[in-house]
Formats: C-alpha cells, structure tokens, sequence
C-alpha cells in the first residue's frame, strides 16, 4: 500500500476499542475511535477510511444498522465484531454488507490477518490489471474501479468488494451454471466466501439491488441442485 490503511475502530466498550487501536496502530494501520455509531458516522463523512471493525451490539444505534447505512451510501469495507454465538446476527451482517466477521473474545492476529485479506479483496476491484472497468447489461453498467452499478437513468447503487466479485464471476460466465463451490473458487477463495449459506447471503443482496423482482429474477437464476446461472447478455459500454 502506499499509504497506511486507515480503520475506524466503532465499540462502545473503551478497553476493547483502545486495546484493538493499539494492537493495530502497532502492526502499521492509520486508527480511528468511535464509541458510537453516531460518532462514526460523523468520522466517516470528515475523515477518509479505508475499513471500519463495527461492534454489532452497541446502545442507541447499533452495529447492524450502520453496517446498512454504510452498505447503501460508501464503498467501505466492514468487519463486524460479535460477541453473540448464534449465526443469526453474522449471517444478518453479511446480507446487509458486511464483508467478514469476528467474534469475540478473538485473536488479535486472527483480525489483523481478516483485515488485510479483506483489504486486499477490495483494493482489488480498483486494480488496472482489470481487462475493463466497465461492464453492461440489461439496463445496468457496472464500474469495477468505483464498485458501482449504474442506471440508464444514472441512479447509482453501491456495491461491497464481495458483491462487485461475485457480479463479475456472474458476468464473466454468462449462461453457465455456477456451483456454490465454484462460486467461492472464483470470488479469490473461501477468504471471500467462507461459506456455501454465504453465497446464498451475497446472491439475495445482489438481486434485492439489480432484480425488477428478486423473487421473480431474470438475471441470477438458480439451478435447482446445481447452483445459479446469470442470464443477460454483456455489452460494451
């Protein structure tokens, strides 16, 4: 990187918020502090960043909502912490955004090592070794330097790095029928998609944004038994 990545850091409970600065301005990252969501969301419109670690359980506003917030308005990457044992709350965070999870109490190292990956996942999109940083279809261009999808109209709709991957390998292979597994292989490995249910999780939020009827899509179609097939035809810009 040619600059020190910069995280904000978003926890109510000040030992972990500042123990986790700590721990991360010493293995080389720009930090920033939150105690709230209210607070990060003024940090974020006044600072650059480059990935939030987001507490889910905070009071007032909590993590899952500004995991939302973050998903429809910036091309932030965020790694949300729990401290909850059930898959309900991660799997949540995934379908609305998120693009990893840790789960307390964790190794420091463990998140050092998930922040780098996810880093790397989405510095990748904006890599000029991409053959072409856009692609069209249907009514939709996608921008892979930007993470964006774009209307005729010109509304934009941001993308996480994990959705940007995953409507590339779609766009890539149009027609052909993709098995979760293959799906995982394509989108860099299990780094990106840990889990099969995961991209199941990253299919429902793609086509809740480029679908005129997710339950009705006409471009990722599943193959029952076999996996999804994108259906559309990629244009030239």
């Amino acid at each position: 990187m040619e600059r020190f990545a910069r995280i904000l850091v978003v926890d109510d409970q000040p030992d972990i918020r500042e123990a986790l600065g700590a721990h991360l301005e010493r293995s080389g990252f720009d930090v920033l502090l939150a105690e709230s969501a209210a607070t990060a969301r003024k940090v974020i419109l006044s600072e650059a960043v480059d990935l939030v670690v987001l507490d889910i359980m905070m009071p007032g506003e909590d993590g899952l909502s500004l995991c939302r917030h973050l998903a429809e308005t910036q091309e932030l990457p965020v790694i949300l912490l729990t401290a909850l044992t059930e898959d309900t709350d991660r799997i949540i965070g995934l379908e609305l955004g998120a693009d990893d999870y840790v789960t307390k109490p964790f190794n420091p190292r463990e998140l050092i090592a998930r922040i780098k990956a996810v880093l790397r996942r989405s510095q990748g999109v904006h890599e000029p070794a991409q053959a072409a940083h856009l692609l069209s279809f249907g009514a939709w261009t996608l921008n892979l330097h930007k993470g964006e999808l774009t209307t005729e109209d010109g509304v934009i709709v941001p993308l996480s790095a994990g959705e940007t991957q995953l409507l590339t390998v779609f766009l890539n292979n149009q027609n052909n029928v993709l098995t979760r597994d293959e799906l995982i292989d394509l989108t860099k490995g299990r780094d990106a998609l840990p889990f099969e249910r995961s991209v199941d999780n990253m299919i429902s939020r793609l086509r809740r944004k480029i679908e005129p009827d997710p339950k009705e899509p006409v471009y990722i179609r599943t193959v029952w038994g076999g996996g999804y097939r994108f259906v559309g035809q990629l244009e030239t810009p």
